[in-house]
Parts: structure tokens; C-alpha cells; sequence
């Protein structure tokens, strides 16, 4: 399955809809768009991952690094989440306590953690 990526601007976050499967083959175009995000200058970042079907420990790696980038700008990087078994492997690997795992868009960009 490929990997779908698209950008909008809500508020001041840049959101980042990711859609099929993030593993080894498809997190380095994950990867690509958040350097270039950052690079551009968007340093707070919402990235919803609804339709996201499946996520390996190369995708997470990714968001990890995606976190590092914009916090090196005293940014953010927020997911949106509510997919058990997706939900499932950031609880297991203890990334619950690293990222702010919210259950929608709104409520990802409106928070303030």
C-alpha cells in the first residue's frame, strides 16, 4: 500500500494528513515532507494519522525526528489518533509520554500542551 501525504494551515499549525502505510518503504517520504516543513519555516505541527492502516518502528522513527526538528525551533508536533491498534504501539513503546496524542484535528490545534 503507498503512502498518502497532504498539507493545510489551521491557525498557526501546519497540518500534515498522512493516509496508508508508514514502514521502511514509504516513512522516507514522510521523512522528506517534514524536513521540508521545517525548513520552510513551520515549526508547529499537527499530524494526522485517521487514516493511517499501518505504522512500523521506521515510522516512528520518523516522527521522532519530526519532533526533534521543531523543537530545535521551540516548536510542536502534535498526532492525531484514534485507532487502537495504532494507538496501541505508541503505548507499548512509551512514545504516549513524548508525543501529545489527541482524537481530532480541532482538538489537536486548539490545545495548548
Amino acid at each position: 500500500m503507498d503512502l498518502s501525504l497532504s498539507t493545510r494551515t489551521v491557525g498557526d499549525r501546519t497540518v500534515v494528513e498522512v493516509g496508508g502505510e508508514i514502514d521502511v518503504y514509504t516513512a522516507p517520504k514522510l521523512r522528506e515532507q517534514l524536513v521540508e516543513l521545517v525548513n520552510d519555516g513551520s515549526y508547529h505541527l499537527v499530524v494526522d494519522m485517521e487514516r493511517v492502516d499501518f505504522l512500523d518502528s521506521t515510522g516512528l522513527g520518523v516522527l521522532v525526528g519530526g519532533l526533534k526538528r521543531v523543537r530545535a525551533h521551540e516548536g510542536s508536533l502534535r498526532l492525531v489518533c484514534n485507532q487502537e491498534r495504532i494507538l496501541k504501539i505508541f503505548r507499548i513503546t512509551g512514545l504516549t509520554k513524548v508525543f501529545p496524542i489527541h482524537t481530532s484535528v480541532d482538538e489537536a490545534v486548539a490545545a495548548t500542551d
